[in-house]
């Protein structure tokens, strides 16, 4: 059977190649008419459009090379799937790396870029306790967008998510409620997130009158058993505490644990002494599936990733871009438990 070409969609459409040409790439301007007499004809003549050859003719790439070194983070598959989406709407392709936590590994992945020829290179920075991009990725010689939980200090186009405004809403929404004994609970102490968080947990409460305390704000491990400690002993220490920001579905998890055992109950009534308020900072959706269901603030991650896709879009189309920071604020999702 003979290779359906362009010429022979031309020729049925009845336009020039060139015509065909520029409805493939989306490229001109071209009648809503003329693009529909195009797209009819290659479905009939069910005409595959070579897109890596288009590329190689024209020196010009629909690939994007997609870092993302941690695969059990909700946050950056949220982000990633958002990325793919956006992106493939645009007519671009993702090429998807996970390197290892070394240089090494991450060297090899953007070699393995440059050899696939992928125009820029979008990466989702995994590392909370660093303020700094791996070298690797601040010598990297392609068009690069970075998107990070927590704030980097780089000359980089950055998509960030705001921690200190999400603990700030979380902080004010619990006050005008009444609560005046308020904890956070979880993060390693040298976790980025974490300290951001703490800085909007402090500004609010400074706004409102109120005093910070330290032995409020327990530290730990991320995993839900040393949440539940930590939670247990500060609730039996004061048992005036009527709400917990948790730092992450595990510190939640964990602090629910430690709320029964001292004999209390999660809940939002601020006037039922045995009552604790809980907040959470994404989406968890395999913890709303019990009861009660859990008041949080957004992670932003869709809107994280359609605007990581967007920034690399104009990136390629505009090269001398002045670097761009981007910073998204989530919103107070009220359920529930606070």
């Amino acid at each position: 059977m003979k290779k359906v070409s362009i010429i022979d969609v031309a020729k049925l459409a009845g336009v020039s190649v060139s015509t065909v040409s520029l409805v493939l790439r989306q490229k001109g301007k071209i009648s809503d008419a003329t693009i529909e007499k195009v797209h009819a004809a290659i479905t009939e003549l069910g005409y595959v459009h070579n897109v890596a050859a288009a590329n190689l003719r024209a020196n010009t790439s629909n690939l994007i090379g997609l870092i993302l070194r941690d695969f059990s983070d909700s946050f950056s598959i949220k982000v990633m799937a958002s990325i793919v989406q956006e992106l493939e709407k645009q007519g671009y392709m993702v090429f998807l790396g996970q390197p290892l936590n070394d240089d090494d590994h991450l060297e090899r992945c953007l070699l393995s870029f440059k050899q696939q020829g992928v125009a820029g290179v979008i990466y989702l920075s995994s590392d909370a306790t660093t303020l700094h991009l791996p070298e690797k990725m601040r010598l990297c010689p392609l068009p690069l967008v970075v998107v990070s939980q927590s704030l980097l200090e780089e000359n980089c186009h950055l998509v960030m998510r705001d921690n200190r405004q999400a603990a700030s809403l979380a902080t004010r929404y619990l006050i005008e409620r009444g609560h005046r004994s308020i904890a956070y609970i979880g993060g390693r102490e040298n976790d980025m997130i974490r300290q951001q968080r703490l800085l909007g947990f402090h500004s609010a409460l400074t706004q409102y009158g109120m005093v910070w305390r330290d032995e409020a704000t327990p530290a730990c491990s991320d995993d839900t058993h040393a949440a539940s400690i930590v939670t247990r002993q500060l609730l039996e220490k004061n048992n005036t505490i009527t709400a917990l920001l948790c730092h992450s579905p595990d510190a939640m998890i964990g602090s629910i644990s430690a709320i029964h055992q001292v004999g209390r109950t999660v809940g939002k009534d601020v006037f039922l002494t045995q009552q604790v308020a809980l907040i959470g900072f994404e989406d968890m959706l395999h913890v709303n599936l019990t009861s009660p269901s859990f008041t949080y603030v957004s992670s932003a991650s869709e809107e994280t990733g359609r605007q990581a896709a967007t920034l690399m879009i104009r990136k390629l189309k505009e090269p001398e871009l002045q670097v761009q920071r981007i910073t998204l604020s989530g919103q107070l999702i009220a359920r529930e438990s606070a």
